[in-house]
């Protein structure tokens, strides 16, 4: 019996999952980072955002990249969708059990540690196009600015500040993603480019 010629061409018939996840990692960027900046306090606005949207969706296109042979999309939204529910954890978990809230100084580690990981994430893009280039490098400047403004303490002036202005450049790395992400989509409905994202030339 010949093969099914379905089955054969399924990996064609497979969505793209990038742009679910870039708006779930945007839209949460931009949210929380409103809050840094001052507009609004860190309320169950930003944290049901961080569970399901920023947390589940991009877990969710992480597995529909695996399922696509994209290693690098698997890792980034994974990673970053496990960090949205860490980042939760963060928060309630001192209300839920007997364990201490984290300090500024544990903090500032969490957020280097994820700026590392994101250092090296960026040196990914440098191969694909230069929406993404902007997006991780926008993101690995976000979390070093955050890391500095807890490690001077955001009850100092100077954290304060630093936390301020790392809100601001916060909403432009989300909002840069979010663009990231209806490009892809405008791009694929309408068969031609809408929204550039300057991919790299020669690969």
């Amino acid at each position: 019996m010949s093969e099914t010629p379905y089955l054969a061409r399924a990996d064609t018939l497979l969505g793209n999952p990038a742009p679910l996840g870039l708006f779930g990692f945007g839209m949460t960027t931009v949210l929380l980072n409103l809050s840094n900046a001052g507009y609004f306090g860190t309320d169950s606005t930003i944290l049901a955002m961080g569970i399901f949207y920023g947390g589940l969706a991009q877990i969710v296109a992480g597995l529909l990249e695996f399922r696509k042979g994209n290693t690098f999309g698997t890792v980034a939204f994974l990673s970053y969708g496990f960090f949205w529910e860490s980042f939760v954890g963060l928060l309630v978990l001192p209300g839920l059990w007997k364990v201490a809230a984290p300090t500024d100084s544990s903090l500032a580690a969490y957020l280097a540690m994820w700026g590392i990981f994101t250092l090296l994430m960026f040196i990914g893009t440098l191969r694909l196009n230069g929406a993404l280039m902007f997006v991780f490098g926008s993101l690995f400047l976000l979390f070093f600015m955050l890391a500095g403004a807890f490690s001077l303490g955001t009850t100092t002036t100077s954290g304060a500040n630093l936390l301020k202005v790392a809100g601001y450049e916060g909403v432009i790395c989300g909002l840069s993603a979010m663009y990231t992400a209806i490009a892809q989509v405008l791009n694929e409905v309408y068969k031609k480019t809408i929204l550039p994202i300057l991919p790299v030339r020669g690969v």
